[in-house]
């Protein structure tokens, strides 16, 4: 008899996938996390919520460059910047439409201050469209919450860079 029609008159295929069944759900630790209490580990990498981060004096970081509204893709970043009295350039509005962002991260890229990151937050989720609209201190008051995170991850980062 051919061994092709033993193993499939004996159905080898499904008793083997049975038994590895079994053995997962008898002998092997469960890999479910209980998502709202239990959360799992996110990489450094990671691109969420964005944020405005500040200088350890509590200045804001951004200098109204401009680069993060020049290359975002789906253009949903709006600055608006004004010189100081002491000459600086500063952000007077900077706003970022949630709904239209794809988190490429092209903005953090192209930050030269590390101004406007992605933290490590995916939980924003909201109710109304007009909650997704985040202005300046929406931004700071992210980065704030997040810095120190946010810091940790930028450290993690430039091992890959």
């Amino acid at each position: 008899m051919n061994r092709f029609k033993i193993t499939s008159l004996l159905l080898v295929e499904i008793v083997a996938g049975f038994l590895k069944t079994l053995k997962y759900f008898f002998f092997q630790p469960a890999v479910t996390l209980n998502y709202p209490y239990e959360k799992g580990p996110l990489s450094p990498r990671f691109r969420g919520e964005h944020a405005l981060r500040r200088y350890p004096n509590g200045e804001e970081r951004c200098i109204a460059c401009k680069l993060c509204e020049a290359i975002c893709p789906a253009q949903a970043i709006t600055i608006e910047a004004d010189v100081r009295d002491d000459g600086s350039r500063r952000t007077t509005k900077y706003d970022i439409d949630m709904t239209k962002c794809i988190y490429c991260g092209l903005c953090e890229e192209a930050c030269p201050v590390d101004a406007i990151v992605e933290g490590p937050n995916f939980e924003f989720a909201t109710y109304t469209r007009e909650e997704l609209f985040y202005n300046k201190d929406k931004l700071l008051s992210n980065g704030d919450r997040w810095e120190k995170e946010i810091a940790a991850n930028l450290i993690e980062r430039a091992k890959f860079k």
